[in-house]
């Protein structure tokens, strides 16, 4: 089984849902608030976050970037039909992209659900052009561009 998928059996406390909330609100909180917030000490909150990070429940601290505020102003959602045998090697093709933002394998016949990000029209029809389309076993690409986000969450929330 493929190790980003095993499940083992971690159960969480109050305390640790608790600091995960927090960090997910804010991730630049620091210790000290969240022990004030939640009654432990500082040590503690950071011994539980280095465990949390540990057994992989905390996945990394980054930075969210709006790509509007950037200039890029294009997102779209592809559904890639990709030829069976050609799945993971188109995968692991797209995945280094850095336009692509976030890649699925979806329930259906080797499907393939795909987020990017742009700068413009004419920077997503060359990445469809040369990097989609030329793709060795891609047999079909839906592309649908986003209009207005109502709602977007990193992560998951607790």
């Amino acid at each position: 089984m493929d190790k980003n998928f095993y499940v083992p059996n971690i159960k969480l406390d109050k305390i640790d849902r608790q600091i995960l909330s927090l960090l997910h609100e804010n991730s630049r909180i620091s210790y000290t608030d969240i022990g004030k917030e939640i009654g432990i000490s500082r040590v503690a909150v950071q011994t539980r976050v280095n465990t949390l990070f540990e057994k992989g429940i905390i996945e990394q601290f980054t930075t969210v970037i709006n790509p509007a505020k950037v200039g890029k102003t294009v997102s779209a959602f592809f559904n890639v039909d990709v030829e069976p045998s050609y799945l993971e090697e188109v995968a692991r093709t797209l995945a280094e992209d850095p336009a692509v933002t976030s890649l699925y394998h979806m329930t259906g016949p080797s499907k393939l659900h795909m987020h990017g990000i742009f700068y413009d029209n004419q920077e997503m029809e060359t990445f469809l052009t040369n990097k989609l389309y030329a793709t060795k076993g891609v047999a079909s690409v839906d592309c649908q561009i986003l209009i207005k986000r109502y709602k977007s969450r990193i992560g998951m929330k607790l």
